[in-house]
Parts: C-alpha cells; sequence; structure tokens
C-alpha cells in the first residue's frame, strides 16, 4: 500500500534518524510513504484567525497533491499534523475560508477537504493493525516499562482530530503493547510539556516538563515515548531522568530494522 507523507522540517533536518524509522518500519508493515514533492513547512501551529489564509496554502498543497494520488496523508510529527488535520477541516467545513483558500492559489482544481488524514500512530492502528503489527516484532521489548506522552497537540480541539478519547487516550498504549513492552499509566501523560513557551518563559517550560518526567518515573516509567518533536526536545533539554525517545525509534526497534537507518 503506498500513502502521500509529510515528513516536516524537523525530521528532514536535526532528526534524520527519527524519518528513517518511520520509512523503514512502514516498509516491514507493507507500507511505503511516498515523500509529497516540494513540500513546505506547515507552519508549527494553526492560528484560527479567520483572515489569515497565506500561512495554511502549504497544507492545502500536501493535501492537494495526495487527493490527486488517491491515497490518504501520513504524517509522523504530532505538530504538522495537527495543523494539516485542523486545515483539513476547515477546507471541509467552513465555505467561506475554502473559497479565499482556492483564489489566493489561483489554480483551476479547486480542493474541498477530500483527503483522508492520518497521523502515523492511526496509520499503525487503523491501516496496519496493531494485531498485525505485533506478528511483525522481531525484537520484543519485554520488560520495558514505558510511559506514552502525548502532549498538547495529537489529541486536540478533539472535535477535529478525532484520534482517541482526549482524557483517556489509549492509541499508545496499545502501540506500546503491540511492541512487547508494558504501558505506564500516569496523570500527566497529555499534559502540556511547556514546549512552545520555552524560549518566552524558559523556567516555567522547565517547571512543566520536570513535572511530566517526575510524574512518569513515580508511576515506574524506565523510558518516554513521544510523537512530537518539540516534546522530545523540551523534555531532555530540562534535564529528564530516563530516556526519553521518539515512537518511530521504538518501532524501529522492535521490528529489527534500527541498525539500518544509518545505511
Amino acid at each position: 500500500m503506498k500513502v502521500s507523507y509529510f515528513p516536516g522540517c524537523t525530521l528532514k533536518n536535526k532528526a534524520k534518524d527519527l524519518d528513517e524509522y518511520a520509512r523503514k518500519s512502514a516498509e516491514v508493515l507493507g507500507i511505503t510513504l511516498e515523500e509529497i514533492q516540494d513540500w513546505q513547512c506547515c507552519g508549527g501551529v494553526f492560528t484560527t484567525a479567520k483572515n489569515e489564509i497565506a500561512t495554511k496554502l502549504s497544507s492545502v498543497r500536501a493535501l492537494k497533491d495526495a487527493a490527486a494520488k488517491e491515497q490518504p496523508l501520513v504524517s509522523v510529527c504530532s505538530a504538522c499534523h495537527n495543523v494539516i488535520k485542523q486545515t483539513n477541516h476547515a477546507m471541509q467545513t467552513d465555505s467561506d475560508f475554502a473559497t479565499k483558500v482556492n483564489n489566493y492559489m489561483a489554480e483551476e482544481s479547486l480542493y474541498t477537504g477530500e483527503t483522508q488524514v492520518y497521523h502515523y500512530l492511526e496509520m499503525l492502528r487503523d491501516l496496519v493493525g496493531f494485531d498485525a503489527l505485533k506478528e511483525k516484532v522481531v525484537n520484543a521489548l519485554s520488560g520495558k516499562k514505558i510511559a506514552a506522552y502525548y502532549g498538547c497537540l495529537l489529541l486536540r480541539p478533539n472535535g477535529v482530530m478525532q484520534m482517541d478519547d482526549p482524557e483517556n487516550p489509549q492509541i499508545m498504549e496499545n502501540f506500546i503493547r503491540a511492541i512487547g513492552a508494558t504501558p505506564v499509566l500516569y496523570a500527566m501523560r497529555n499534559e502540556c510539556c511547556g514546549g512552545y513557551i520555552s524560549m518566552e518563559s524558559p523556567d516555567l517550560a522547565a517547571n512543566k516538563s520536570n513535572a511530566v518526567v517526575k510524574n512518569a518515573v513515580a508511576a515506574g516509567a524506565d523510558m518516554i515515548i513521544t510523537a512530537c518533536p518539540l516534546c522530545k526536545y523540551n523534555l531532555i533539554k530540562n534535564g529528564a531522568e530516563i530516556p526519553v525517545v521518539y515512537f518511530t525509534e521504538v518501532l524501529a526497534e522492535a521490528l529489527g530494522v534500527k541498525e539500518d537507518t544509518n545505511e
């Protein structure tokens, strides 16, 4: 199966290994990630101003590219996914916004939100299936107690993202079980780490990220996994006492392709 793929800026620059983990793992699972040609930065945040059109165009171009190929669009970064999913929803539900976008782009073919948008985790759950993933595991992470960190952007706004229950999500815990590890539940797994205020208020960001890590450790975790590069950076930067790892890295390890990513 082929899907259109939006890797995002971080995974094409500072975190190229995480992108490689995602690609090689997908191939093992029977899915080819076809990177969209000439994609541009999603903007990093979805602005809610009704008259803000230009910052949404890169997402719409990516969505249109996937639609032209009749493929779903998959992203692996929670920030990229949030922006693209919210933009797609706006194109589906806000006719005034959709008209302005299409007029701004000045192209003959109109886009109205027909592309199916998945986060990589949703692809694992909905297109591959966690049972099928479990069957492909060759290096089960048995004995590992892993805390899933969702952060802000993966689940909210729930009416648009519709990935999981925003208060009691299970998708990452089910992923952890599929790769053979034990999920650790803790109270702050879907609270903000302070990543977006790390430049403006570094002390507050540090307090928030440290609270997340301490809560996970107190619950018995020996590792935290996340689906957001900014969360990963912020938790590590502020002195996480246990490893903070991107979910594609543990996936590649479980599937036995991690050692091949530097080829």
